[in-house]
């Protein structure tokens, strides 16, 4: 039977032969980080000299625990070592990696002890006794500071975030602003970390369910990247969360190119049912980034007053002169009912007068290719378009734009602007 005071005395000894070294031990370990984490040992002096304060800092705890018999439940992470993981959190090292690098440490540590052992003890009883103390003792303190500092590092990361983003948001609405003069589109481009000088397209991403939906912002960022692999972007797009179930984004494009509605369309079927998306046109430099974003916001506009009729993907393109026309919804839904006369009613039947009426006018006033777009007998379009012009306040050749715009209001905002039935 060893006696355990000898242990202790034994492992003393080697503890105080160590501390002598503590320099050299140091040495060691940053360059095994730089075999095995390059990513820890990096071009930044200061963060190799914080790794090196860190390193040695946490040999010569770990000594002193060693020396003096202090129970590693009690020890606290050097200062060194805490204010490294916090830079490694505000770099965005994976965490991983701070893990692994005191996993080796604690593997070459223990190697250095053994050395050490072996070579001052001849008994094997007691140098077994010697390693299994070395190898508990130091599973405790690695095991209490590695989950200390984990903590430190999640905490340091989401403050780093939610700081980072705030000064992202913060930046994002100054350019939007445009007041002040012109921007410094260097420290901007720095600050909200996207190139503002090439061709941009702005979208809006939210969520229209009214149920809650877990991590909802994810699900929106996953569709926005989902757009841009689509459309081959160059550079990184921009997401800037506005709640818990919508953001602003911009996708960088290459110069000539667009977002298409096969490639909107794609990406929101492979994307959750309440997910609604809104894209402005192509537009190039902060103006352009601006410019886009305004129109996306205002198709979001037309997107919410049309509530569940709305499509899903609208773009500027295709409904923009119909979403200028709906900042004041009740003047649009007054113009509406004052261009349609009774045409505007809430009504299945006038709905299908409507839907008629707007198709023929969009082929040019063809009866055929009205009725082959929607599939009906000739006989049955010139019926329907006779019925919608006996309700209309004023014949076609009056106000056939009017008509048309109402008409095209009609179909996307349905009751939002239609008259009570």
């Amino acid at each position: 039977m060893v006696d355990e005071e000898v242990v202790s005395e034994r492992i003393r000894q080697i503890a105080a032969t160590l501390e002598g070294r503590a320099g050299e031990l140091t040495g060691t370990l940053v360059q095994l980080y730089a075999t095995d984490l390059p990513q820890l040992v990096n071009d930044d002096e200061r963060m190799v000299s914080l790794l090196s304060a860190s390193v040695y800092q946490n040999i010569e705890t770990a000594l002193q625990i060693f020396r003096h018999g202090i129970d590693p439940a009690t020890v606290e992470p050097p200062a060194a070592a805490m204010e490294y993981a916090r830079r490694l959190a505000q770099r965005g090292t994976p965490v991983f990696d701070l893990i692994r690098a005191y996993d080796l440490g604690q593997a070459a540590m223990l190697d250095f002890g053994f050395e050490e052992c072996t070579r001052l003890v001849d008994d094997a009883a007691l140098l077994g006794a010697m390693m299994r103390r070395l190898l508990r003792v130091a599973y405790e303190f690695i095991t209490r500071v590695v989950r200390q500092l984990v903590g430190v590092y999640q905490d340091e990361r989401d403050r780093w975030l939610l700081n980072r983003s705030a000064a992202r948001a913060a930046k994002v609405a100054d350019l939007l602003d445009g007041n002040g003069g012109p921007p410094d589109v260097d420290a901007a481009e720095a600050v909200i970390g996207y190139r503002l000088r090439g061709t941009h397209v702005g979208m809006i991403v939210w969520h229209a369910s009214e149920a809650f939906v877990d991590d909802a912002l994810s699900l929106l960022e996953s569709v926005a990247g989902a757009v841009f692999e689509r459309v081959r972007g160059q550079g990184r797009p921009l997401f800037v969360p506005r709640d818990e179930a919508s953001a602003w984004v911009w996708l960088p494009l290459a110069p000539g190119t667009s977002v298409g509605r096969e490639q909107l369309d794609a990406a929101l079927a492979e994307a959750a049912a309440g997910v609604r998306v809104t894209v402005g046109d192509p537009g190039t430099g902060v103006d352009g980034f601006r410019d886009t974003h305004q129109q996306a916001r205002r198709v979001h506009a037309l997107a919410l007053a049309a509530g569940e009729h709305c499509d899903r993907v609208l773009t500027f393109r295709e409904v923009g002169t119909v979403a200028l026309m709906t900042s004041d919804l009740n003047a649009a839904r007054l113009w509406v009912a004052s261009t349609l006369g009774p045409l505007a009613a809430d009504e299945e039947n006038c709905g299908r007068l409507r839907e008629t009426l707007r198709v023929f006018l969009a082929t040019g006033a063809s009866y055929t290719a009205a009725a082959a777009e929607l599939t009906m007998h000739k006989n049955s379009v010139q019926y329907r378009v006779r019925k919608a012009q006996e309700l209309l306040p004023r014949g076609l050749a009056e106000g056939r734009l009017d008509i048309e715009l109402a008409l095209a209001l009609c179909r996307r905002l349905g009751a939002a602007v239609l008259s009570p039935g």
